[in-house]
């Protein structure tokens, strides 16, 4: 299953570097964005490095979902598609 990253998690004075707004390309309600909770997500760079994730929790009601990655991404990987296994 394929996603893409649309935007870092953040508030108004906040940006948490290690955590990413997905779009999954297959969903579009909350109620099939819960299914997917606990699921690991990769993103590989250009270089070959890949960052893995889990998601989090759902945001939002058009299927978007929070992931947390285990370290900070890079701002390259916004837009870009990651693989949900």
């Amino acid at each position: 299953m394929e996603a893409q990253i649309t935007s870092f998690r953040r508030s108004r004075r906040v940006t948490r570097p290690n955590q990413m707004i997905l779009k999954v390309i297959e969903i579009n309600n909350k109620d099939a964005a819960q299914e997917i909770i606990g699921k690991t997500v990769s993103w590989r760079s250009s270089s070959g490095k890949e960052i893995k994730g889990q998601i989090i929790n759902t945001h939002g009601n058009n299927g978007c979902v929070k992931a947390r990655f285990e370290k900070g991404m890079p701002g390259q990987s916004l837009f870009k598609k990651v693989e949900i296994k």
